[in-house]
């Protein structure tokens, strides 16, 4: 078989300021040292073409941490270097997450000539009161300029949202809904609101809303969005087929990708084994160490499980035992499996698992009795 698409994953960890709702890695710092860090990125692309001289890159994915303040000539340096290292294809994607306040005028026009060609906007709200309590640096004027210039440059687009929010109703949620769609955006990503261990929301011990409100909210979403032309096509993703992203689906479906950055991950299929990869935080930003692991059969599949049952369309039964080498069906408990199909939750066809809508409320759940 010839050898699989690589997706690239490019972490800028720096922020102005972190969100209190935030558990990802992530640096609050003035003054970042852009040269220095983008030439120790060059050199880790460097390491990936000795590793991997003859793939080709199907998508380039710059996240954060807020990558928007990376400076378009790093940015156009950074894809330049990648496409001189390895091939790309004929549709390669390239995303990158940016914050509504533009940190200089026309950075969406720079942006796009810089290479990017899908933006992803987290607007995360779309009123003041909800923006200043997820601790966004960005006001409702300046979310509804960006979204402007975000459609004006881009032809391939996304917005982020957040929901279940505290004292939020399904009315306001409905409206806020109405207006997103107005926009015109060909992806939406859509979050609920959780509390993680050790942000300060947890500190404060905010209250999110009650499942099942947050549940009816859900399931609203989903229905309203299927009849627009917007079909759930991953857990918190909706878009139509043309405009899934490339890059997330090669998480989800289990895909080769390397991460570049500190605190990056990858996971990659070299020599029939499948290999885990991560680089931690290092003390001064810059030299942190590879870690590579190998993972067994049996991890390969529960990574396998737990992400492609966030798909709508599922698992495929062949293609799970293509990349990790055991029958699906011997591998989960059937037991559950019956359990779960009786009760509504799962579909389960000889060449294929899935969540129904009702399954999808319950996913976590779902997965936990799969694999147990």
């Amino acid at each position: 078989m010839p050898p699989k698409p690589l997706a690239v994953y490019i972490h800028w960890p720096y922020c102005k300021s972190k969100c209190p709702y935030c558990d990802f890695f992530k640096r609050v710092q003035k003054n970042v040292p852009q040269e220095k860090i983008v030439r120790a990125y060059l050199k880790e692309l460097n390491f990936y073409h000795r590793l991997l001289p003859n793939r080709s890159v199907c998508s380039v994915f710059f996240g954060g941490g807020t990558p928007s303040l990376i400076l378009p000539d790093n940015i156009n340096r950074l894809l330049e270097y990648i496409f001189k290292l390895w091939k790309h294809e004929p549709d390669v994607e390239i995303s990158l997450e940016a914050n509504p306040n533009s940190e200089y005028p026309d950075m969406f026009r720079q942006l796009r000539r810089a290479g990017i060609n899908r933006l992803s906007l987290g607007v995360q709200a779309l009123n003041d009161n909800d923006l200043r309590f997820l601790g966004r640096t960005h006001n409702l004027k300046q979310a509804l300029h960006s979204i402007d210039e975000v459609l004006k440059n881009f032809n391939n687009h996304s917005m982020d949202l957040i929901y279940a929010r505290p004292n939020q109703t399904l009315d306001n949620w409905q409206q806020e809904m109405e207006q997103a769609i107005a926009f015109g955006f060909k992806h939406l990503s859509l979050y609920q609101l959780t509390i993680e261990n050790g942000t300060p929301f947890a500190k404060k011990n905010i209250q999110t809303l009650d499942e099942e409100c947050a549940a009816n909210m859900y399931a609203y979403t989903v229905n309203y969005l299927r009849k627009l032309g917007y079909p759930r096509y991953e857990v918190s993703n909706f878009a139509p087929a043309a405009y899934e992203s490339i890059h997330n689906k090669c998480y989800w479906e289990g895909g080769d990708y390397i991460g570049i950055g500190e605190s990056a991950h990858g996971r990659l299929t070299l020599n029939g084994k499948f290999y885990a990869l991560d680089n931690p935080p290092a003390q001064n930003g810059f030299s942190a160490k590879r870690h590579k692991e190998i993972l067994t059969a049996t991890e390969r599949a529960e990574e396998l499980l737990i992400m492609g049952l966030r798909l709508q369309k599922g698992i495929d039964k062949s293609r799970f035992k293509t990349q990790c080498g055991l029958d699906f069906d011997e591998f989960i408990n059937q037991k559950a499996a019956t359990s779960l199909e009786k009760q509504g939750l799962l579909v389960n066809h000889p060449n294929n698992l899935a969540a129904t809508d009702d399954g999808f409320l319950l996913l976590d759940n779902l997965i936990m009795q799969l694999c147990s």
